[in-house]
């Protein structure tokens, strides 16, 4: 079977693997390491209202174990996380593993991509969710040691947020080195906890059996599905740990799982279940009851730095996400600045993360706890898990040769888990869960309006066009002048004549010694290679055609592309090159193609990208930008 992953001779080994694992506890396992902040108190004291008896506390216990095994060890660690786009992962790097292979089969073609594109819209509404909950559950321990915290616990979050989100232009390359041992910290702590409680009570070590999973359906029917809501809880750190994957690769992921993370986790699940065996009572908060009453403060304050990292973790892959949508065209160009010389990976965003910060203190101040929201976190990941099985099927049986039945008896087997989790989620819309489908609703649609809009924009271009070659021929009944230096025109269609080229003839009636006529292209892989970078073709004596080509992960910077290239006998020399832009004003009519408010979406959203010379890093003074009109 083909497989998609870095050679052995790349893979990480000794203190290097050591490093990467310790790295990857604070960036990829952040977000399911603050689960025990709230899962087990939701299966309890949620809106179920399920009895703290000890078939019950057992039941939810081999429920959690088995789902962290079968969920993220089986179904990710093992499987998922094979599934990489040359070293990258998450949902869109999936979905554009998945879907040239169906190149030709465009119904099929188009139902993958608008899978894999609402799974990412749904990663926006976690990445607003899990901030929010994460932090506000963590302040919540305050409340535990005394009641007059209370008045404050929102405020206290919402000061915790906005410092959080402020510092995000600053980067993690600075504070990145702690992220691994504060977690490590942070999971040797849960384990110490649990293991006290367990030490106590340890006939909750029976729930080991799956058979008190089961026999909890059996007693408590409906409620017991219902309460598998509140169970998924524990594994809502599974997407991103399989988009994580390109910063550290599969092997130091596997490492730090099974070796602190996946014990750290079990050991304080049934330590909180030992602690309600003896003390019914500490339902509401059993986390922090598990603490003698002289570490309570010290644990607030490790709890809050880790949902802190939690949420920076979440909050920089929102960033990552929204760079690969617009490299593949799902989004207008946006501001992005790197926040590390080092680390291609440390973008920020400063509009996705101030609309994060805005949607975080509304969810804080809308829900009013933590267990309110916990209603409200879980559809979007369920849906996105399911979306995530259905593309691996296809990238299983169409890339690497899968027989079908297998695929399809390990898939199903998946779906089995999935979508129990997912229709066990669903019944939460009416009390918060509508909130992330509308934010993926509202993110899907701007996508797939902006992809479709420009689909329609570059086929009108394509239809106008003149053939670059009709072109050329036609300026032989002209006395054009050349004048010296290098102009570079920007064009979408490698095969037309650019506007801009048109209409620089027409009003200025010169053509620089060298024209260039370049293209940038988004493949969908993560990054290209040197040699793979810039094609040239000579079209005729002093005209060039280069098309340059960038991965869905990288930043389109054309004057470092073409530092290297030679023309002729002329080495590119940004100093005598001129670039000339087009720049179209949209008009709305009521001509086939998109309804008229997608219409006038695509044309705001037009008028408020970045620009073309900031989003392709070229220098202002050497730009000149030739305007025309065009209608959608």
């Amino acid at each position: 079977m083909q497989q998609f992953t870095r050679p052995e001779s790349e893979e990480p080994k000794g203190r290097y693997l050591l490093a990467l694992s310790l790295t990857a506890i604070g960036v990829v396992y952040g977000d399911i390491g603050t689960s025990p902040l709230y899962a087990i108190r939701e299966c309890f004291a949620g809106p179920n209202g399920l009895a703290v008896t000890l078939p019950n506390i057992l039941g939810i216990l081999s429920l959690i174990l088995w789902s962290l095994l079968l969920v993220i060890s089986i179904k990710y660690l093992v499987f998922i996380l094979r599934a990489d786009n040359n070293g990258e992962g998450g949902i869109l790097a999936l979905a554009a593993l998945v879907t040239p292979v169906h190149a030709t089969a465009k119904g099929r073609r188009w139902f993958l991509v608008v899978m894999g594109l609402f799974g990412a819209a749904l990663l926006y509404g976690d990445g607003m969710i899990t901030p929010a909950i994460s932090v506000l559950s963590a302040v919540e321990g305050l409340s535990v040691a005394t009641p007059f915290f209370d008045p404050y616990i929102i405020p206290i979050t919402i000061g915790i947020l906005i410092v959080l989100f402020w510092f995000q232009r600053r980067g993690t390359s600075g504070i990145g080195a702690v992220f691994g041992p504060v977690t490590l910290v942070w999971f040797l702590v849960l384990s110490v906890l649990g293991i006290t409680q367990i030490l106590q009570e340890p006939k909750v070590l029976a729930a080991i059996n799956p058979w008190y999973g089961l026999e909890f359906f059996l007693h408590n029917g409906w409620i017991g599905f219902f309460v598998l809501g509140a169970v998924f809880l524990v594994v809502t750190g599974g997407e991103a740990l399989y988009a994580d994957m390109g910063h550290f690769g599969p092997r130091p992921i596997r490492l730090a799982w099974f070796a602190v993370v996946l014990p750290a986790l079990l050991l304080n699940y049934f330590g909180q279940g030992a602690l309600l065996i003896g003390n019914p009572e500490d339902v509401v908060n059993p986390f922090y009851h598990m603490a003698p009453s002289w570490a309570l403060y010290p644990l607030v304050i490790l709890a809050t730095v880790a949902t802190i990292i939690a949420s920076q973790a979440v909050i920089s892959g929102a960033f990552s996400l929204t760079r690969q949508a617009i490299q593949l065209g799902y989004s207008p160009r946006l501001t992005i600045e790197h926040t590390s010389a080092r680390e291609i990976g440390q973008i920020y965003l400063p509009e996705i993360n101030w609309a994060l910060l805005l949607a975080c203190i509304s969810l804080v101040i809308g829900f009013g706890s933590s267990g309110n929201l916990a209603a409200a976190y879980g559809v979007a990941v369920t849906t996105t898990m399911v979306i995530t099985t259905v593309l691996f099927y296809f990238v299983a049986v169409h890339r690497w040769k899968w027989p079908v039945l297998l695929a399809a008896l390990l898939c199903g087997g998946f779906l089995v888990f999935d979508l129990a989790f997912f229709g066990a989620n669903i019944l939460k819309v009416a009390h918060g869960g509508w909130f992330p489908l509308l934010v993926a609703a509202l993110v899907f649609t701007l996508m797939a309006t902006w992809k479709r809009g420009r689909e329609l924009l570059t086929n009108k271009l394509r239809v106008t066009a003149v053939p670059v070659t009709s072109f050329l021929q036609g300026l032989g009944k002209f006395e054009l002048k050349r004048v010296p230096g290098t102009s570079v025109f920007m064009n979408g269609n490698p095969e037309g004549t650019p506007s801009a080229l048109l209409h620089n003839l027409k009003h200025n009636k010169v053509l620089h010694e060298r024209v260039v006529i370049l293209s940038v292209l988004t493949k969908e892989s993560p990054r290209v290679s040197k040699k793979e970078r810039v094609n040239i073709e000579k079209i005729e004596e002093g005209v060039f055609r280069l098309s340059v080509n960038f991965g869905f992960m990288e930043d389109p910077d054309i004057p470092r592309a073409l530092a290297n290239v030679t023309l002729d006998d002329w080495k590119f020399d940004l100093a005598q090159t001129t670039f000339f832009l087009g720049r179209e004003t949209l008009i709305s009519t009521s001509k086939p193609g998109m309804a008229r408010w997608r219409e006038h979406l695509f044309i705001f959203m037009s008028r408020n990208a970045r620009s073309a010379t900031a989003f392709f890093s070229l220098p202002p003074n050497r730009v000149v930008e030739l305007g025309m009109q065009l209608e959608i």
